[in-house]
This record gives C-alpha cells, sequence and structure tokens, in this order.
C-alpha cells in the first residue's frame, strides 16, 4: 500500500518558485489574520520584492510529492546574509538573519521546519557565519531552543553554527 503522505525534500529556491512563495505568503498572512486578506496587487508586490532581495537572501523550500505525482512546495524558510563592516587588522566576516519560515498545516508535524533550518544552518557553515539570528514567535521559540539557538536578548535567538552541535533536535515545530 503507497505509503499517503508524500515524501518531502528541500533545496534552494529559484525563480520557479516565485508564484509557490507568494502562495505560501498568502497563507501565512490568512492563518494570522483568520482569513485571506484581498490584494490585487499583492503578486506583482512581491516579485519586485524577490528581484531586490535575491542578491542578498538564500531562499529554501520544502516540497512534497514525486516525479510521477508532481510537487507541490509545502514550506520556505530564508537567511539575509549580512557583512559586517570591516575593521584594520580583521579580515570582515558575516552573520545571517534567518526569516519568514513558514510550513502549511498539513505538514506542520512531518519534520518540514526541522529539515529547512538543517539547510539553514549547514549554508551557514558553508558561509563562514559568525552566526544565526531570528526574532521567533512566542509559539515557535521551543522548537528553535531545541535545535541549538540560545536567547540573545530582546526576543532573539541565536546560533553559533561552528560550535559543537547540542543534543539531537527534538520534533519539528514552527508554522
Amino acid at each position: 500500500m503507497a505509503d499517503p503522505v508524500p515524501p518531502v525534500s528541500v533545496r534552494v529556491a529559484d525563480d520557479r518558485d516565485l508564484p509557490a512563495l507568494a502562495r505560501l505568503r498568502r497563507e501565512w498572512t490568512a492563518e494570522r489574520t483568520g482569513g485571506p486578506v484581498e490584494d490585487d496587487h499583492f503578486d506583482r508586490s512581491f516579485a519586485a520584492w524577490w528581484r531586490t532581495e535575491l542578491p542578498r537572501r538564500t531562499f529554501w523550500v520544502a516540497e512534497a510529492g514525486t516525479d510521477r505525482s508532481g510537487y507541490t512546495v509545502v514550506g520556505s524558510l530564508n537567511v539575509v546574509e549580512v557583512g559586517n563592516m570591516p575593521r584594520p587588522g580583521a579580515r570582515p566576516g558575516r552573520w545571517g538573519y534567518v526569516g519568514n519560515a513558514f510550513v502549511v498545516a498539513s505538514y506542520s508535524d512531518r519534520g518540514v521546519a526541522a529539515a529547512l533550518l538543517t539547510a539553514a544552518v549547514e549554508h551557514a557553515r558553508a558561509r563562514r557565519y559568525q552566526r544565526l539570528v531570528l526574532r521567533p514567535t512566542p509559539s515557535s521559540t521551543p522548537f528553535y531552543l531545541r535545535h541549538g539557538f540560545a536567547p540573545a536578548g530582546e526576543g532573539m535567538l541565536m546560533l553559533l553554527p561552528h560550535a559543537a552541535p547540542a543534543e539531537g533536535p527534538g520534533p519539528d515545530g514552527p508554522r
């Protein structure tokens, strides 16, 4: 008997994902406002934002499906790269700000958020970021704490990507 839940994979997003990312942002807004928000200009505004932000952000999408059935984007997350101002006698470093994490409700407890966050942390390590920071929602804070982030003041959490990992990640969580 076939598994009723399609497998999920994570990859770096590109221009072909723009409609799916805009759809996820609409779903995120509807979830927080209690229903859809009509905005005839949203898709155009989102596309303009995407083009502006793409040089400094890396976006990941989680997609469910198979080659046979096709794929549907069910979650996304992005990291803004911030370069430190150079100073005499030191190499300039960089760090990342994790933002806009969202997973559709039907996939919220299936490891999708953890897979997206893992991709972001691996990216931070590969790019040699000094730290990853984020400002989680109250409901997603425990998820990030379970994945090695620590309080950094004023509602922020921080992860040092090159520090030894904490005990294994816990269950999936942010929505």
